[in-house]
């Protein structure tokens, strides 16, 4: 190709379709479990399938794919196995409020109507987040993407929950739960958020039994009331001692109460010191109902309105109980006044209702004993944490862990298999003919309740891979090699395949899990609906492609710190590739009959960039080694743009537009300037692959697609410890001349001389004459005697003298100075002056005192600048 058929600028979309297709119809993303190499794998933290692509998966997918490609390119057997989340609660009320929508009631559809409804609904317009991660260019193996409701993983979950209930791990209870009254099922308590508010604290008096005397209570639920069973005081509280033991009446119900002592739950300095005790509907409160056996009443139905136990406010809704509960004891004259009072209200993430602590029959997972070898595994180093810190959140959960609520009652999901008898007892099975099998007949009936969605997710890395199945991608391919995931799922997600794995297959799931970071606005504020402030991926890929927004989240995922995004880093990101795109051209506008099995001679610059690129190669490989995925791009966009781009293709001209230069030493110069840009295709091909395709596409002797070529070696790049050498100390008087140029603000037009006052300096530089003449028009000289009016510098320890008689009206250039001086000086004083100022920097917002530090940080450097050159000048 010549440099006037290569288009003058890069086209990300057309590119992206281009490569897409191309690495689709090769297969190469589909490895076997025979082909050579050691195994590295990752599955993808499975998106819901109502899910669609935000900034959160974009960044997530983005370090997993750097991760694949690196690894695919330098000789590992890669797989990366995508797929979807059933998403239990967020699907059914997805098709819920379409069936609404279309006036549909989908209760009326029965359970098996309503779920094909839902797989209905899947097939058109569930999956979307899939099409949307290849618009990203993510390297999955689509042929094995996995959804948790296929025919597989649901043999694999019902598996799961049989060996547990065999093993007495899972068990059937009734106890206190998390109740959505809106979705009307079971949460777990990673589902529910606290979220503070400010609410009332209402007390009353109970009237005892005996005697006209009263105790007083307090609550922030007062219809709870309806299901008291105690009133609690500390046994060593003067002021009920003589109380304990005696009874107060129910002023709704017929029910006498008694009073009791409990040392754990009562604080005699809080309130009244008599705390109202509800076992059914208060988690601190079953205890204490199960500590001294007392009843446990449920006033409410799954709705959340009052059932026959809440008396003359049975059928009401519980919020509207509450008034009527407590205008109702302010007439009887037991209500003893209310204040404002901070609450922690539960609410249920998916629905946003007030949860409620309800006593259900339910299906639990006993976690003590998985929960150990989980600990025990990270503790001991078999899985790492990167960044380490969240290691402390991953224990802090498990050693203060509590059993599991695995029962929601649902319809779309995985139906428990369990069945019961006419008499209710509980047949668990595998399937149910061997149900049938345990009971002697068929007259069963399967239990109403599907499983968490956590609980088939616990099983990802496994039953992506066919477990329990002994298959051949299992035997090769698990454990995995890394999970990359959010902090927000530590609970839900990590910890659970963390105890799965180890007790269903022996091995940690993973070796390294690596938490990335949130991704804010530029202000540093989440990004919320609500808010205004969401980002759409999408809409920057389609702005300006796919690769440049690659790059910008990479550059942006440092370890430990929240990304905040900022549209313009997009556009520099843009600016980069363009500048690759150049290069290139660059290569073919100078490459002109160029022809690789000729002839070549390298020169210094050949050697110097060489081992530049070896240099980087390393670092990169070490960053992506240690996910340090921002250092990795940092090293790439140093390398090209400062080293090849800044310094070699310049250098390189020097040859190249040299008539006397040999054929052999210009053809030298082609063949490195396209090893080169091969050697950079390939490095940064992980980061931006469609980028990299097009480039390695059109360069000359290249073959197939850049993402099955091997990744750059250290080794595959010789150094010439001269030629760094010479090449660094040349750059060293180039960068001091350029300064000098900039300061004193001379015409590049203007020739210069450096003095040196080292003979072996002038001598070591005589082969780069023609570098600094192209780069810097100026020349080297020994120093014979030192002029009075010069700009100074110090390269490699040697002082450069640049004499300015006749290069600048050194008269005119000391006013221009001095006028400069007087006004950054006024500049200087009056920023100091408004920092010291307490009252701006107490009040002022915290950004805005920054910018003046800033400003001042600036103008003091602009100031020493302007006096050093001031002072080489000299003069009054």
């Amino acid at each position: 190709m010549s440099a006037r058929e290569l288009p003058s600028e890069y086209d990300p979309h057309a590119a992206a379709e281009r490569w897409s297709k191309a690495w689709e119809e090769a297969e190469l993303f589909t490895p076997s479990p025979a082909d050579e190499g050691e195994p590295f794998s990752i599955v993808i933290p499975p998106p819901n399938v109502t899910g669609a692509l935000h900034m959160g998966h974009a960044l997530n997918n983005t370090l997993q794919d750097v991760l694949v490609r690196y690894k695919r390119m330098a000789g590992f057997n890669a797989l990366w196995i995508p797929g979807m989340d059933h998403a239990g609660i967020a699907t059914q009320k997805v098709v819920r409020d379409r069936l609404a929508a279309r006036g549909v009631d989908w209760r009326a559809l029965g359970r098996e109507g309503f779920v094909d409804e839902v797989w209905l609904w899947k097939s058109e317009s569930g999956g979307m987040i899939s099409k949307q991660l290849r618009r990203l260019g993510v390297s999955c193996d689509w042929s094995r993407e996995r959804f948790t409701l296929d025919e597989g993983l649901q043999a694999a979950v019902i598996e799961h929950f049989v060996r547990l209930y065999e093993q007495g791990l899972v068990y059937r209870a009734e106890r206190l739960i998390n109740w959505d009254p809106v979705d009307g099922t079971a949460l777990s308590d990673l589902e529910v958020d606290s979220v503070e508010r400010q609410g009332e604290l209402f007390s009353f008096a109970y009237p005892l039994v005996e005697g006209d005397g009263e105790i007083v209570v307090a609550t922030t639920r007062p219809e709870t009331m309806l299901g008291d069973t105690a009133v609690a005081v500390h046994p060593d509280d003067e002021r009920y001692r003589h109380l304990i033991g005696q009874k107060v009446r129910h002023p709704f119900v017929d029910r006498e109460i008694p009073i009791l002592a409990d040392p754990i739950l009562v604080d005699p300095a809080f309130g009244t010191g008599c705390v109202k005790i509800t076992p059914a509907h208060d988690f601190n409160d079953f205890e204490v109902g199960q500590r001294h056996d007392l009843p446990m009443i449920n006033i409410l139905e799954r709705d959340g309105r009052l059932n026959e136990q809440g008396g003359p406010f049975a059928g009401l809704d519980r919020f509207e109980a509450r008034e009527q509960v407590k205008a109702r004891l302010a007439e009887l004259g037991l209500a003893r006044g209310v204040k404002e009072h901070p609450l922690k209200l539960p609410i249920a993430q998916r629905s946003g209702a007030v949860v409620e602590p309800m006593l259900s029959t339910q299906w639990f997972v006993s976690m003590r004993p998985l929960a150990g070898p989980a600990l025990a595994a990270v503790e001991h180093g078999f899985t790492n944490f990167v960044p380490k810190q969240w290691e402390n959140t991953y224990f802090a959960w498990l050693r203060d862990i509590r059993d599991w609520c695995i029962s929601r009652q649902l319809w779309w999901g995985h139906r428990i298999p369990a069945w019961y008898d006419e008499q209710g007892k509980v047949y668990v099975a595998r399937t149910f003919e061997q149900a049938c099998e345990q009971a002697g007949h068929d007259r069963l009936t399967q239990d109403e309740d599907v499983l968490d969605t956590w609980f088939s997710s616990a099983l990802w890395p496994f039953s992506t891979m066919g477990w329990p199945e002994r298959t051949e991608d299992l035997e090769r391919w698990y454990p995995t090699s890394v999970l990359i995931t959010g902090f927000d799922i530590i609970f839900f997600w990590v910890a659970r395949m963390m105890f799965a794995g180890l007790h269903f297959t022996g091995s940690v799931p993973f070796s390294d899990v690596y938490i990335h970071a949130l991704v804010r606005d530029e202000k540093g504020d989440k990004m919320s609906k609500s808010k205004g402030n969401v980002v759409d991926p999408l809409v920057a890929v389609d702005r300006s492609g796919a690769d440049a927004f690659r790059f910008t989240m990479v550059a942006l995922a440092a370890q430990g710190r929240d990304i905040l995004w900022n549209e313009q880093r997009v556009e520099v990101s843009g600016r980069f590739i363009h500048k690759m795109w150049q290069a290139l051209r660059f290569c073919f506008l100078t490459g002109e009959g160029y022809d690789p099995s000729a002839p070549v001679e390298l020169g210094p610059y050949e050697h110097w960039i060489a081992a530049r690129t070896g240099a980087a190669v390393g670092r990169v490989r070490e960053a992506l080694d240690g996910y340090r995925f921002n250092e990795a791009a940092s090293e790439i966009h140093a390398f090209v743009w400062g080293e090849f781009c800044d310094w070699y293709l310049e250098l390189s001209k020097t040859t190249l537009y040299d008539d006397q230069a040999s054929e052999a030493r210009k053809n030298g110069t082609r063949h490195t300037l396209f090893l080169t840009m091969g050697a950079i295709a390939r490095l940064v091909h992980p980061i931006m692959p469609f980028l990299s395709e097009e480039i390695w596409s059109l360069l000359p002797g290249t073959q197939g697609l850049v993402a099955a070529a091997a990744y750059p070696e250290v080794t595959d790049y010789p150094v010439d410890q001269a030629a760094l050498e010479a090449v660094a100390e040349l750059q060293a008087i180039i960068t001091e001349v350029r300064r000098i140029r900039g300061e004193m603000q001379i015409a590049r037009k203007v020739p210069l001389t450096v003095l040196v006052d080292d003979r072996g300096m002038v001598e070591r530089l005589a082969p780069h004459a023609d570098g600094l003449a192209h780069l810097v028009n100026a020349t080297v000289e020994l120093m014979q005697g030192r002029p009075t009016a010069v700009a100074t510098a110090v390269a490699g320890g040697v002082e450069l003298a640049i004499p300015l008689e006749g290069v600048i009206d050194l008269d005119e250039e000391r006013q221009r100075l001095d006028k400069e001086l007087a006004k950054v000086d006024k500049d200087v004083a009056d920023l100091q002056k408004r920092l010291a100022n307490k009252g701006f920097t107490d009040r002022a917002p915290a950004d805005v005192v920054q910018g003046f530090r800033d400003k001042l940080d600036a103008a003091v450097g602009r100031q020493q600048a302007l006096r050093a050159s001031r002072e080489r000048l000299g003069g009054a």
